[in-house]
């Protein structure tokens, strides 16, 4: 008999080539993916952001490159009154703004969480104010606001006789400070109501139907379940709110541009007069910097609020 020789048909697999290796790694794979997104970052936000840094620390103008004179800016900052008014009046206005954005807002979504008749139609509506261009909102304020063609003064004058004078409101420096807070306050409203609603959506029924068995208020629902279970969203939304409120430009810019005599004038708004207006690039970019304390004060307000929510979830703080 014939002897018959088995084949050996087992294909060795050929080693993958050094680009291939490279792909299956799954840290250069995280890198390639995250490189779009950081280089968009890069150039749209670290770059300038480093840039308004370092011209805070020189004497930069419009049109000549500046030298580097360190603290120069700052120290001149500590000794000008009208910086001080911006930050007084920055934090005034963030305060009062974000505290009634957050009464009237909490309220709009208590509201519109009941049953109502024509409950979405009531949710579009109160978005209106947060869709309109922040400009458009500003000329629609800065005509209402207006000391000859105001349609309050209109109607408190000449319809009801009310008055026998028009109203002022941007004549004077308390006036114009409680009417900006006050177009803020409408503008900022819809978004506080809508983001407490979406949190409110998340609270399960049953727990105000037990409350209810047990015999509890409203005022003890709200206050022993609504406002803890609301609380992690309640803290993203203001911080969020003290940020947009904070850093405001065109509703001050375009109602007061800071007047009547500077008084209305945020940091954001002073900054732009001394660094655009005024040619002082570095010291515009000083009073800019001098806010980012503020904003990390608000970020870390956030971060605080975020560890109390794995605590109500019966996790452990990190």
């Amino acid at each position: 008999m014939t002897a018959v020789t088995l084949t050996d048909w087992t294909r060795t697999r050929p080693q993958p080539t050094w680009l291939g290796r490279l792909f299956d790694n799954k840290a250069f794979l995280i890198f390639l993916c995250l490189l779009p997104a950081g280089g968009l970052l890069t150039v749209f936000l670290t770059y300038p952001l480093g840039l308004g840094v370092w011209l805070a620390f020189t004497d930069t103008k419009i049109g000549r490159t500046g030298q580097w004179i360190g603290w120069e800016n700052f120290e001149y900052l500590l000794e000008d009154p009208l910086f001080w008014k911006a930050v007084f009046y920055s934090v005034f206005y963030t305060a009062v703004a974000t505290f009634g954005k957050f009464a009237l807002g909490l309220w709009l979504a208590l509201l519109l969480n009941n049953h109502l008749p024509m409950k979405s139609l009531l949710r579009a509506i109160i978005l209106l104010p947060w869709i309109v261009p922040t400009v458009l909102s500003a000329i629609a304020f800065w005509w209402i606001y207006d000391p000859q063609f105001s349609i309050i003064s209109y109607l408190a004058v000449d319809v009801l006789g009310v008055r026998t004078t028009y109203f002022d409101f941007l004549g004077s420096t308390w006036p114009a400070r409680w009417s900006l807070i006050a177009a803020n306050i409408w503008r900022g409203i819809p978004f506080v109501a809508i983001s407490l609603l979406a949190g409110l959506q998340t609270i399960s029924p049953s727990l105000y139907e037990a409350a209810l068995l047990d015999g509890s208020t409203a005022w003890q629902r709200f206050r022993y379940i609504t406002f803890p279970l609301l609380l992690p969203i309640l803290a993203i939304v203001m911080t969020f709110s003290i940020i947009f409120t904070f850093t405001d430009f065109q509703l001050v810019y375009a109602i007061t541009r800071g007047g009547p005599v500077n008084s209305t004038h945020l940091m954001a708004t002073l900054a732009f007069q001394r660094g655009i207006a005024g040619g002082e690039l570095g010291e515009g970019a000083a009073i800019a910097v001098a806010m980012i304390p503020f904003l990390v004060f608000a970020t870390l307000f956030s971060y605080f609020a975020l560890a109390r929510r794995k605590w109500q979830q019966g996790e452990a703080n990190d």
